[in-house]
């Protein structure tokens, strides 16, 4: 997908179209294939899987890259660059010199760069050779809005909705809008070629080119673009029936009952903090620096900072990213947003779209109009209108008298920032408006300025005395404010790294270990040490039971439910006073320590859910595979053998059906129970699903060892089952396959097993139907 990098801006209306050509950032890249041919420095990065697995925070480091690849989108003059290697693709900004083809070999060298994603700042782009396009990847749409095919050659299937000629600068090329199963897509051809214009409207194409994607001002996906490098790359699949003009000419009141639209869209549920509402018409969830305009018929009252959900259907009006027919649910749980101050740069750029802002500005004219109120305000030179919706009336609202406000006051404004797009999505908004929530939203900070004489020489008096002061006291805290500033960058330096080792699941000891250093240094060296609860006691631990000669401030460490997890302590001089940073600073550190053990835990209790059957806790199928994966390669490095059991309940439906599903699953974890005993350390059981088990047995000397296994696990069904109350009498067939006699990869192995399970499943039937009296495999009473 497409991102525009934070430092650069859009210059002339070429620059513009360079970026609707291709500013991107892609998804991953191939390794490199020739590390002679690179020539690359120790630290530069030649392999493309390491460029794919970095975050954006390393990518903004300018890594040194090189790496090589083939061209698959470029257009003379341009700096949008999208090259391919194997499975990987990635976008890159060429020097404007580069002549390259599709089909290029080339070696790029150059830097890491952070966008919406990694993406490379080219220094040099050589030519190694040339070759064949990649084949293109058929793609659907909701890969692509997914990002599965990012800056990768792709082929589409759909009908041309427009086919038109577009120019930007000297730069024409063939745009076209398609409609394909799931949505729209566009596609720029690098073709000037008019006379196709007619045989691609109505027709139904094949499209290859490079994925990118059109993002509104906050960098959120509203669309999907494809980047073609020649009209040979799209296929008419089946013309149309005729050309416009071949059609009849239908009355301007009637066009609507020719419009079909089949809308699979799913609806989605978002959360965030109420920030406008307009009863009948709109909301706005904001949830961090992520706001969503929400469109609704909803009149019922919600309150403003109460944290509510939505439901509606994802869609763009006009650039923004919009829920429609949504249904809005206030929690009336208190969760306020503070404004965000921005200047008329900020909201101009577009970057806080629909967020809850403040802002200032001077009065140059106010109204009332039918449908609102308009305020429109100057800042640096610059106009724009403050808004304040009417509510409908009919709802039973009683619209306020407008709040007047003389022309020339300084007013700070508090609202929604609402953008509005041009033509061309990539030249970002082309302007916006401030909504007011109530008049409340607007209030004067200074009144209109009276210029005189008098005044002027107060206020130069008032500004050199300010001036003096100001200089007397920038001498006398300028080393102050140095060295706090130091100690606030180290600080927060720590709890950076300590918040980056908790996303990365380092070893809990080393967290904690970090938290009690942090708050030492916060602390000016105190003694500090992290006690967890039936667990260790880590850190500078204060001599004595209590601390003798200390004193020592313990705050316990919360859990989000249940008792504390431990405690940080800290040690004091006994005479000291306590103050308000040992208390900021213990309750920050039992907030990062809280973190830590419960995300330690939780990574802990997910890795078990996924190996084991929550049923019979004994390891599950996916277990399963890798135990005998790593059994495989045992016995292959030793060139040793093992055997693999196959265990099916008999008739196991049975007791679900007469006995319930409770008592069937007691009755499953009786029979893990039982056959886990007849095991021996180091064998493994595991439940493949339903009524089925296997059995690993890595130590055996022969297939005589796994049937005398094999027989212990049919005795322990002898002796019944007791259930809730009731006793099941149940059998058990069991297959043997041995690696590697009977199968040297794990389905083959698991498919002889099976096939002699069946074997003795059928013996079983055939001798209780040649010998009465010989009963059902279950049997129960209570």
């Amino acid at each position: 997908m497409i991102q525009r990098r934070g430092n650069r801006q859009h210059g002339t209306r070429i620059l513009a179209w360079f970026r609707f050509c291709g500013r991107v950032s892609g998804l991953a890249m191939l390794v490199a294939s020739s590390a002679t041919a690179l020539a690359a420095a120790p630290d530069t990065i030649t392999s493309l899987a390491e460029l794919h697995a970095l975050s954006n925070d390393e990518a903004a480091k300018s890594i040194p890259v090189a790496f090589e690849a083939t061209v698959t989108y470029h257009i003379r003059g341009s700096i949008g660059l999208f090259v391919q290697d194997g499975g990987y693709a990635i976008y890159a900004d060429a020097p404007k010199d580069a002549t390259l083809t599709p089909g290029d070999r080339v070696l790029v060298r150059g830097k890491t760069g952070a966008g919406f994603r990694p993406d490379i700042e080219a220094e040099s782009v050589t030519v190694l050779g040339h070759g064949a396009v990649p084949a293109p990847v058929p793609a659907s749409y909701t890969a692509l809005v997914r990002g599965d095919f990012d800056c990768m050659r792709v082929s589409v299937r759909g009908t041309v909705r427009s086919a038109d000629l577009v120019t930007y600068g000297k730069v024409t090329n063939i745009y076209l809008e398609l409609s394909m199963d799931g949505g729209p897509v566009d596609a720029i051809i690098d073709s000037s070629d008019g006379d196709m214009l007619g045989k691609l409207r109505g027709a139904q194409v094949e499209v290859a080119g490079s994925t990118s994607g059109i993002f509104d001002s906050k960098q959120q996906l509203t669309g999907i673009v494809l980047k073609v490098p020649a009209i040979s790359d799209v296929k008419v699949l089946r013309a149309a029936a005729g050309g416009p003009e071949a059609l009849p000419i239908t009355p301007m009141d009637d066009i609507l009952e020719h419009s079909y639209v089949l809308d699979l869209s799913q609806r989605v549920r978002v959360e965030g903090t109420i920030t406008y509402y307009l009863p009948g018409a709109a909301v706005v969830l904001q949830d961090g620096a992520r706001s969503l305009w929400i469109e609704t018929k909803d009149e019922q009252p919600l309150t403003m900072g109460d944290r509510a959900t939505a439901s509606g259907y994802p869609t763009v009006r006009n650039g923004v990213l919009t829920l429609a027919n949504a249904e809005v649910e206030d929690s009336y749980q208190r969760s306020p947003l503070t404004p965000q101050r921005v200047g008329w740069d900020e909201l101009y750029a577009g970057a806080n779209a629909f967020n809850l802002i403040a802002t200032e500005g001077q009065v140059v004219k106010e109204g009332r109009e039918e449908y609102q109120d308009e305020y429109l305000l100057t800042t640096g030179g610059h106009l724009f209108t403050v808004l304040y919706r009417h509510i409908d009336e009919d709802l039973g609202f009683e619209l306020p008298p407008m709040k007047e406000i003389p022309v020339g006051a300084t007013v700070r404004v508090t609202g929604i920032t609402s953008v509005s797009y041009g033509s061309n999505p990539f030249e970002g908004p082309a302007g916006f408006d401030v909504l007011l929530r109530s008049f409340n939203d607007i209030e004067v900070v200074a009144r209109p300025s009276w210029r005189n004489v008098h005044n002027l020489t107060r206020l130069v008096e008032i500004l050199l005395a300010v001036i003096f002061i100001i200089g007397v006291g920038v001498l006398w805290s300028e080393r102050r404010a140095h060295l706090h500033n130091a100690a606030t960058a180290d600080l927060e330096r720590r709890r950076a790294k300590i918040l980056e080792e908790i996303n990365n699941s380092r070893p809990l000891v080393e967290i904690l270990e970090s938290i009690h250093e942090l708050v030492s240094a916060r602390l000016g060296g105190a003694r500090c040490w992290v006690q967890v609860k039936d667990g260790a006691t880590l850190g500078n631990i204060a001599p004595g039971s209590a601390g003798a000669g200390l004193r020592v401030v313990e705050e316990p460490i919360p859990s989000r439910s249940g008792p504390a997890l431990g405690a940080i302590c800290a040690a004091f001089g006994l005479h000291t006073r306590p103050s308000a940073i040992e208390t900021e600073t213990l309750t920050q550190a039992a907030g990062l320590a809280r973190l830590a053990i419960e995300t330690a835990r939780l990574y802990s209790d997910l890795v078990h859910r996924s190996e084991f059957d929550l049923l019979t806790e004994i390891h599950n199928r996916f277990s399963f595979e890798k135990q005998i994966e790593t059994a495989m390669e045992a016995a292959r490095q030793s060139a040793g053998i093992f055997g693999l059991l196959y265990i099916d309940l008999d008739d196991f439906k049975q007791v679900n059906d007469q006995l319930g599903h409770h008592i069937g699953d007691l009755y499953l974890q009786e029979v893990a129970l039982r056959m886990k005993g007849q095991l021996r350390p180091g064998d493994i059981l595991a439940r493949l699903g339903g009524d089925e088990f296997a059995a690993i047995l890595p130590q055996v000397r022969g297939r005589a060892d796994v049937e005398e296994i094999t027989l212990r696990l049919e005795r322990c069904f002898e002796q019944p089952f007791t259930c809730h109350g009731c006793a099941v009498r149940g059998t058990a067939s069991i297959g043997i396959a041995m690696y590697p006699a009977d199968g040297t990869t794990r389905d083959s192995l698991l498919s002889a097993a099976d096939a002699a399970m069946y074997v003795v499943k059928q013996t079983m039937r055939d001798k209780r139907e040649t010998l009465p009296g010989q009963g059902d495999p279950f049997e129960w009473s209570t």
